[in-house]
């Protein structure tokens, strides 16, 4: 029998009250998001995760699988603001920060906020939009805040940015620069729902869209205090030392141009926590990282020119990292 030594674990077996907000609130908007995304249990999960890790997610997927959906559907379950930004070539800066306008009855400049200042925001099709719009979003996403004409303004918690792109068409779009991309906690994809799901997908569309029914089932409040008690759980210092490695990987593979930075360890370190309290468990194991280290790390990864040739995609070599990199504390009991 195999198990991790006991210093992985919490000295005390007590389970903490606060993992039980954790997994309700991640169970409720799971089941919730489930009514209107169909048969894509997996990645809704991992959505959710990244909204426990306080972190903005890019989903790089075809149109038509329900990327917007999926983004209205978990605003609806926690009753957030929403808004939606459709990227094009022509948008400026100022359309997704907002502007200050001068009002003549008051002779005071007004700060009209644009649809970045809402709790939930979907940026659909982001790479549509110019370099400078894209940098537009760098310092929300990172610090939380826009700035305007010299003033600050801060983000209502919480705040998630769901990006969208579109791995197909190349024509009028800007590849997201890696600055940008490394302030994404994760990338998913949807893909296609398999022949039974699309089944139940018509069946359940028939009369009306399910999003019309879901309502919030967790308050706003639930799930900033999940959010503090996912930073509660323990990681063990042989498993943060799992997660170096693991991005130190990246960074000298034969086919890496440019591997991840730190902001890819600390990525890891906050899913792997969010994804062992949702389990229910008040410390990490190795097994969270390992799940986890493709769709945190993989973007982060900068493909040689010779591994671009052979068509070798970053996705194949953390899995080559995974399998190469050995798992600590694995020990007979």
């Amino acid at each position: 029998m195999q198990e991790y030594p006991q210093e992985t674990r919490r000295a005390n077996n007590t389970r903490p009250r606060s993992l039980d907000v954790v997994q309700h609130v991640a169970e409720r908007i799971t089941h919730s998001v489930s009514q209107v995304i169909i048969g894509k249990r997996n990645e809704i999960r991992l959505t959710v995760l990244g909204l426990l890790s306080q972190g903005h997610i890019l989903i790089e997927d075809i149109p038509g699988v329900g990327k917007t959906m999926m983004a209205k559907a978990l605003a609806r379950s926690i009753g957030a603001t929403f808004s939606r930004v459709q990227f094009t070539p022509d948008m400026l800066p100022s359309d997704v920060t907002g502007v200050s306008l001068f009002n003549q009855k008051t002779n005071e400049f007004e700060f009209r906020p644009g649809p970045i200042m809402a709790q939930i925001v979907l940026a659909d099709e982001i790479n549509r939009a110019t370099p400078k719009t894209q940098a537009a979003l760098l310092e929300a996403m990172e610090e939380r805040q826009v700035t305007v004409d010299g003033v600050t303004y801060a983000m209502q918690e919480p705040f998630l940015i769901l990006a969208t792109q579109n791995p197909i068409e190349y024509e009028g779009t800007f590849p997201l620069p890696e600055a940008q991309l490394d302030r994404f906690i994760m990338r998913i994809q949807l893909g296609y729902p398999s022949q039974t799901e699309e089944m139940l997908l018509l069946s359940a569309q028939q009369y009306e869209h399910p999003i019309q029914s879901t309502y919030q089932v967790v308050t706003v409040q639930e799930l900033v205090s999940a959010q503090s008690a996912v930073r509660e759980v323990y990681v063990a210092e042989e498993v943060k030392r799992y997660i170096i490695e693991l991005v130190m990987a990246t960074r000298r593979h034969g086919d890496v141009y440019l591997g991840s930075s730190p902001r890819g360890s600390l990525a890891l370190f906050r899913t792997a926590q969010a994804r062992a309290a949702m389990a229910g468990r008040d410390y990490v194991i190795p097994d969270d990282v390992k799940a986890l280290a493709e769709v945190t790390l993989a973007h982060r990864v900068i493909i040689g020119p010779a591994a671009r040739i052979k068509d070798i995609s970053s996705r194949s070599i953390l899995q080559d990292i995974l399998a190469s990199t050995p798992v600590p504390g694995a020990s007979a009991q």
